[in-house]
């Protein structure tokens, strides 16, 4: 599958006419998006994301659909109201795999695509803009092979310099409330899994919502092509749309801008400014949330806005950034190996370190979302976090630059405050104690975070690696949630430190 390149580029960026394919207008001025702001295509931005959840837990998830519908679905309140009140319905079916959530007499729908998951359909089709392509592991069955690179887990007794008391604590404290919708709690120490629970219907094999997690395996992603000597840290981005077009500001912007979320592109997300909010391609609706919604090419849409501030000044929380360096692995994969880009992560990543299994959800035209709407199990994460904690070697093979992975895990100067590093958080502070993000982690830390609590923590000084999941969850939330799982995680770092302390 070779694209974006010529002729089919341009065609491509038309296509992304976002009220295109949300109203089905043939063409929409900016006079015109303001008047939609109210419209059927609005309203169903709102129920484009329920009817996508909800489809994943079902299919990819595999989950108990009420389970699934209270924990995964109806996010807040209000939805949960509108659902029990009879406002918002969901029509499933299972025959063609489709889910649709209705309200007001307005729908939206998504269909699942086998190993591409659930897809955010148009309103006028069920059908995506791309072949979906079944993805094959090559690696044996997980059952035969001892972990990392299989599930067999060791029957030996812990190491006499880990604590399993404070293990066992630690478990109990993080799943202490079941208003918190705790999935999953691993602690990896010396590569070796040394606890794991799950709650809340979880299972080790269970494909779990990653939500922005996604942003590091996007940053892995660049990290392997950057050691196959196909892309450098440094270069400016190679994209046509801004290195071809006379005296473009955007052709300045380096791959290392992407990945610190420092790239300056104009584009509204949560904390914007009413005026940035009303620049937005749909004024008053955040650009950050269209991929989660609306049915386009997330890649052409982050590469089609404009700068708004020099490269590396700003950082920022966006996903115009991540979704751009997306768009950089699928022209890089396609047109410079040549390879299929919807197979490639399982070649070249996945399979390299034990995971057979990772559901990289896409938009309509086929493009990896990896800003949410992606599943792997607890311990594929504890995975990607070993891969990290042994500086990019797996197995005498390596994977990742040792650069690349001090890069990830050094502050971005465009940040107010020493919290982001390249698609990575940071637990650093800076000289007034600002940015330490997690008290009970050592300031090492640095760690994939996703909504609701999903988050893979690498800690190099205690060759320590965490990953805590959980449901997203309704409107009835533990007050606090956040407290115990801080506490949790200080427990499992004592456990294998017994001089630490964070109180």
């Amino acid at each position: 599958m070779r694209l974006h390149t010529g002729e089919e580029d341009t065609m491509r960026g038309a296509a992304t006419t976002i009220l295109i394919v949300l109203v089905t207008l043939a063409s929409v001025g900016h006079e015109q998006i303001t008047a939609q702001s109210s419209s059927p295509a609005v309203a169903r931005l709102s129920l484009a994301g329920p009817a996508k959840r909800y489809c994943s837990g079902i299919w990819v998830s595999e989950r108990n659909r009420e389970e699934a519908l209270y924990n995964s679905v109806l996010l807040g309140n209000q939805l949960v109201e509108d659902y029990e009140r009879g406002d918002l319905t969901f029509q499933i079916d299972d025959g063609r795999r489709i889910v649709t959530a209705t309200q007001d007499g307005v729908s939206a729908s998504a269909r699942h695509f086998g190993d591409q998951g659930c897809v955010i359909l148009r309103p006028e089709t069920d059908k995506p803009i791309f072949t979906p392509r079944k993805v094959v592991s090559g690696l044996p069955s997980a059952e035969s092979m001892p972990w990392p690179m299989g599930d067999k887990l060791p029957d030996s007794p812990l190491p006499a310099d880990v604590d399993g008391a404070l293990l066992d604590q630690a478990v109990n404290t993080f799943f202490s409330n079941d208003l918190d919708r705790r999935a999953a709690f691993i602690v990896v120490h010396h590569g070796r899994i040394v606890k794991e629970a799950y709650g809340s219907g979880a299972h080790a094999d269970m494909q779990l919502e990653s939500w922005s997690m996604g942003k590091s395996m996007t940053a892995t992603f660049i990290g392997r092509l950057i050691q196959m000597g196909h892309l450098e840290l440094w270069q400016p981005a190679p994209l046509p749309e801004w290195q071809y077009a006379p005296d473009d500001p955007r052709a300045e912007i380096r791959i290392a801008d992407l990945l610190r979320m420092s790239s300056g592109l104009r584009f509204s997300g949560g904390g914007s400014t009413p005026e940035q909010m009303a620049a937005s391609y749909i004024p008053g609706q955040p650009d950050h949330g269209l991929g989660y919604s609306a049915p386009i090419d997330i890649f052409q849409f982050s590469v089609s806005r404009d700068t708004e501030y020099p490269p590396n000044t700003v950082g920022r929380y966006r996903n115009s950034d991540p979704w751009t360096l997306g768009y950089i692995v699928r022209r890089t994969v396609e047109n410079e190996l040549d390879e299929e880009y919807l197979t490639w992560p399982q070649r070249e990543v996945f399979d390299k370190i034990g995971i057979r299994r990772f559901v990289a959800e896409t938009d309509i035209y086929g493009n990896f979302i990896l800003t949410g709407y992606n599943y792997g199990t607890a311990r594929h994460w504890a995975r990607l976090g070993q891969l990290y904690l042994q500086r990019g070697m797996w197995d005498g093979e390596r994977l990742l630059p040792e650069e690349f992975v001090d890069f990830v895990q050094t502050p971005a100067p465009g940040w107010d405050e020493p919290i982001y590093g390249g698609l990575f958080w940071l637990n650093t502070a800076d000289e007034s104690g600002r940015g330490r993000r997690v008290p009970s982690l050592p300031p090492d830390t640095y760690n994939a975070a996703g909504a609701g609590d999903q988050y893979t923590y690498v800690i190099p000084s205690r060759d320590l690696v965490i990953v805590v999941m959980s449901h997203r969850g309704g409107g009835n939330m533990a007050p606090d949630r956040r407290t115990r799982e801080h506490e949790a995680l200080g427990l499992a770092v004592k456990a294998v430190d017994p001089s630490w302390s964070w109180r």
